[in-house]
């Protein structure tokens, strides 16, 4: 085995992806379901006081950042929030990090150079490259990903992007995309969820223009988003055409995904409990 892919982390095969921390039973709900890690998004504080409450409640899952932002979250602290955690929950805490958007951040400048930097600080403070990963959707970010973490985690792509990062980031290294879902066969539903949860992103340059490389039309990212892009990025229909749709970043080369439930807190636990059956996950007692 080589030392890449023992650093490769094991996650599972599904996570799930909350715009900001579930509570302990929510978390310890998850975990009974079977997902095998949640990733907690909306650029948390560089405290991170909300994991070990999370792993605290949990015996086997893990709990990733998607992602700490650079620019709000300065590193020593975050790599001070990483040691603390790791003293008290060995093993169970990935640190996922990124540059956040040009649009949404004042001090945006140089992002790359930015992020070189940022992973220095996290190097000199002992933060292990095996229990980091990066946000990462063009070919540039996700080859540093590959050469300065255990990998990428790509938000708002396809199954196609799937097999691009996988192709560029080779088989060694750790690859878990996001996808939105909203169990419903009213198409018509869905992608108003859809529309009102992807509308943000569609001002984004980083995002629109990762979808042109993936051969989305102009028509296709003008807001509010064509029925193909918004059917593209969330999964909608039976659990069954759901869970289809989510193994198909599998079968492109993912390593885990993560789901992002649509609908609030309340559809989260709900939606989870239904999939679950189709992904294959096991429940326990």
């Amino acid at each position: 085995m080589t030392e890449a892919l023992s650093l490769k982390p094991e996650l599972g095969r599904y996570a799930v992806w909350t715009f900001g921390s579930p509570s302990p039973e929510q978390a310890a709900e998850i975990e009974r379901l079977g997902y095998g890690a949640i990733w907690v998004g909306g650029s948390p504080a560089a405290e991170l006081s909300f994991v070990e409450p999370l792993l605290a409640a949990t015996t086997t899952l893990q709990v990733a950042t998607g992602i700490v932002n650079i620019w709000s979250a300065p590193a020593p602290q975050v790599a001070e929030s990483y040691n603390r955690i790791e003293a008290a929950h060995p093993g169970r805490f990935l640190l996922g990090i990124g540059v956040g958007h040009s649009e949404a951040t004042a001090e945006y400048r140089s992002p790359y150079q930015a992020l070189v930097d940022y992973l220095d600080s996290l190097d000199a403070a002992g933060v292990p490259t095996s229990r980091r990963v990066l946000a990462a959707l063009g070919p540039k970010v996700l080859r540093l990903a590959a050469e300065r973490s255990a990998g990428a985690h790509p938000y708002l792509t396809t199954p196609e992007h799937t097999a691009t990062a996988r192709g560029l980031i080779g088989p060694s290294v750790f690859l878990a995309p996001e996808h939105k879902v909203v169990l419903t066969t009213d198409a018509a539903a869905a992608r108003e969820a859809g529309r009102e949860a992807v509308g943000f992103y569609l001002r984004l340059s980083n995002y629109v223009n990762n979808w042109r490389r993936l051969g989305f039309t102009e028509r296709d990212v003008r807001p509010p988003g064509s029925d193909r892009l918004i059917d593209a990025v969330v999964a909608h229909g039976t659990a069954e055409k759901v869970a289809a749709r989510l193994g198909e970043h599998l079968d492109a080369g993912a390593d885990q995904v993560t789901i992002q439930v649509l609908g609030g807190w309340k559809a989260l636990l709900p939606t989870l409990t239904e999939l679950a059956g189709p992904l294959g996950l096991t429940p326990r007692d």
